[in-house]
């Protein structure tokens, strides 16, 4: 059964757009667990455009469900998880003035970074997933860094969905089968939403966790959160 993760990186925007604390962030991750998310995601960037390090700490003690932090490994993010010690650390090749995640690693060019870098994750219980391409040797060469899981990046996906979503999926139903003959867990995660996500499901049984944070949080504008989150976990299951 493919858990869902929420990722609520845009209810820190929302806050950091008037000043205050509304909408509070803590507040909304514990509902986002009380209406049925099996997982809380935040991605912490340099210049706290959204989750602040003051954010983590706070939510830190707070989350009883699978807390995952997201973020490029760099001296910054490793204090983070040395401190929160999150159920889940997700590392992203994000440059620090990116938007948002727009490709996973190049586990072959960059091996040495990751290599270390999970090595001391797994040093402090943490799980590791790595955030690749669909593509069957970026999630081997994570399998051979020592990763728990890789994150498959889903935007190639929903956008070629819309036209021939049949076409869409291989790539995705193969780097799943590559990643289970490896052992290796398996998420995925960036623009799935509610047209997308229910046959994305359904053609990898294998998919342990989906964290969706944009699409999410604009579908409860119009349906409610707790709405929300229903429907989104009535696609996976």
């Amino acid at each position: 059964m493919t858990r869902l993760s929420v990722n609520i990186n845009k209810i820190a925007t929302l806050r950091n757009a008037r000043g205050g604390n509304n909408p509070d962030v803590v507040k909304t991750a514990l509902d986002c667990e009380r209406f049925g998310a099996e997982g809380i995601t935040v991605h912490p960037r340099p210049d706290e455009r959204h989750i602040r390090y003051a954010d983590v700490m706070a939510l830190k003690d707070k989350v009883t469900t699978e807390f995952n932090i997201e973020g490029y490994p760099d001296a910054r993010y490793m204090k983070i998880i040395r401190e929160v010690k999150p159920g889940q650390a997700t590392l992203v090749p994000d440059a620090p003035d990116a938007i948002t995640s727009n490709a996973g690693w190049d586990t072959l060019k960059h091996a040495a970074l990751l290599k270390d870098i999970i090595a001391e994750i797994k040093s402090h219980g943490v799980r590791v997933s790595v955030f690749v391409d669909p593509q069957p040797r970026m999630v081997e060469g994570a399998a051979r860094l020592g990763a728990h899981r890789v994150e498959l990046y889903t935007e190639p996906y929903a956008h070629e969905y819309k036209v021939n979503r049949d076409i869409a999926i291989k790539p995705y139903v193969e780097s799943a089968r590559v990643a289970k003959e490896a052992g290796l867990g398996l998420n995925a995660g960036h623009d799935l939403d509610l047209e997308n996500l229910r046959f994305l499901a359904q053609s990898i049984p294998s998919l342990d966790e989906v964290s969706i944070g944009h699409a999410l949080i604009c579908d409860a504008l119009y349906y409610g959160l707790e709405n929300t989150i229903q429907l989104y976990l009535k696609a996976l299951k």
